[in-house]
């Protein structure tokens, strides 16, 4: 046997590793870097950089080294029921149990997946909508881009295919959002990305409508955050998403909202639309649908869609993915939306905002932070000048407390939506010590 081959564990299902830094239940494999290449981290970063994480509950994890960590960002912006809920364990096994999975191409369907769709065409602020199952954020905008392009093709305009992105937007990593958003370190070294494509700032109208003048009738849809979350959690300016709504309606073009992260809950609504009143054309979502307990995303398709893509009988819809409309992900959804009624867990969000944004603007106040943003339940901090995000994120890590720095200044939060107020307090209370630690 080679030294590197997997060991079967001797006792309790798991062996130290030489390295002594992640435990497997069943194998541990010595090695100065682990065998799984992590998404956005540094592929040479060594085995024991990274923590292992083995259990949850509520807003709680714990490492391998039975460390408690407050979990200030719901995982990646999903956990929003919070970690360890056994309903949602027993909907997904009692559904393996009877199906799995089957296809839902052509003639297929199963019940979870029909059912869904009718509670999100049901809560959703889009009149008779429809929806199309994918399984991540990423493919939910590829669906919406596709879709926007498609529709004004079969109605004849092909050449209606620009897509319209903002600086600082977070769209996913497939092509299409890649090429959409607008972190151009994100971009870089992958080759051609999808034209054509515009971008334009996040916040300034002028230049938004300077866009409609010169290419209205190439606009195929504009993509946009309600608010902008893996960018820096930038809510929009007043009134910026009403004009946009104003622009694609005089234009033609269609509105899609990228709801990844603000949809099921985060603002205390089902949908970011509902709460800032605006209707869009589509609806990207993901993460908050099933907590992330299984993957799901899918997009809210309306009226400006459907009645083109629906006026021949015989056209074909020749766009989906493999695991669309999975009944086990879709039964685990059911069960979390369930826990977001029962438990009206969307009234948490009034306490996020005052603990974690009150706090933010407390420290900005008094000088710990340059300055603050949020709304609902997603805020940042912008740290000092001369002090590191990523120093103050490990910082908070000995305090107990796990947060997302996102370039060199901004520490995001966006907890779950069953922190407790003491565990808010104790966040604010970590990045205030973790700040004067590192200063």
């Amino acid at each position: 046997m080679r030294d590197w081959e997997p060991i079967a564990a001797a006792t309790g299902g798991s062996i130290a590793s030489t390295t002594q830094v992640h435990r497997s239940p069943i194998i541990e494999v010595p090695m100065a870097r682990t065998p799984f290449l992590h998404p956005f981290a540094r592929p040479a970063a060594a085995a024991e950089e990274f923590i292992t994480i083995v259990r949850g509950e509520g807003a709680l994890v714990w490492d391998d080294q039975d460390r408690e960590y407050i979990d200030g960002l719901a995982s990646l912006w999903y956990c929003n029921v919070g970690h360890g809920r056994f309903a949602i364990a027993d909907a997904v096994a009692s559904q393996m149990a009877v199906l799995e999975n089957y296809n839902t191409f052509d003639i297929f369907t199963n019940e979870p997946a029909e059912r869904f769709a009718a509670f999100i065409a049901a809560a959703a602020p889009v009149p008779d909508a429809r929806v199309f199952f994918t399984s991540s954020g990423s493919e939910a905008v590829e669906t919406a881009i596709k879709l926007a392009r498609l529709t004004h093709s079969l109605q004849g305009h092909p050449e209606r295919n620009m897509i319209v992105g903002r600086t600082n937007a977070y769209h996913g990593v497939t092509y299409g959002g890649l090429s959409a958003q607008g972190l151009p370190l994100n971009q870089e070294h992958f080759g051609p990305l999808l034209d054509p494509v515009i971008r334009v700032d996040s916040h300034d109208l002028a230049e938004l409508e300077a866009v409609f003048a010169e290419h209205g009738k190439r606009i195929a849809a504009v993509i946009a955050e309600p608010v902008q979350g893996a960018g820096g959690v930038y809510p929009p300016a007043s009134g910026y998403l009403d004009r946009l709504r104003e622009l694609c309606t005089e234009h033609g073009a269609l509105l899609v909202f990228d709801e990844v992260i603000t949809g099921f809950g985060r603002l205390g609504t089902w949908f970011a639309a509902d709460f800032f009143g605006v209707v869009p054309d589509m609806i990207t979502f993901a993460k908050g649908c099933t907590s992330g307990y299984l993957p799901l995303g899918g997009v809210v398709v309306g009226e400006a869609v459907l009645e083109v893509i629906e006026a021949d009988p015989a056209f074909i819809l020749r766009h989906g993915f493999t695991y669309s409309g999975h009944p086990t992900a879709c039964a685990a959804a059911l069960e979390n939306t369930a826990i977001l009624l029962e438990e009206e867990l969307f009234d948490r969000v009034p306490a996020i905002a005052e603990h974690i944004g009150g706090g933010l603007a407390r420290l900005v106040d008094q000088g710990v932070l340059e300055s603050s943003r949020g709304v609902g339940g997603i805020w940042a901090g912008v740290v000092p000048e001369g002090v590191a995000a990523v120093s103050v994120r490990n910082a908070m890590l000995e305090r107990g407390v796990i947060i997302r720095p996102i370039g060199a200044s901004i520490i995001a939060f966006c907890p779950p939506l069953v922190t407790t107020d003491a565990q808010l307090l104790h966040c604010i209370a970590a990045l205030e010590g973790a700040i004067a630690d590192v200063s």
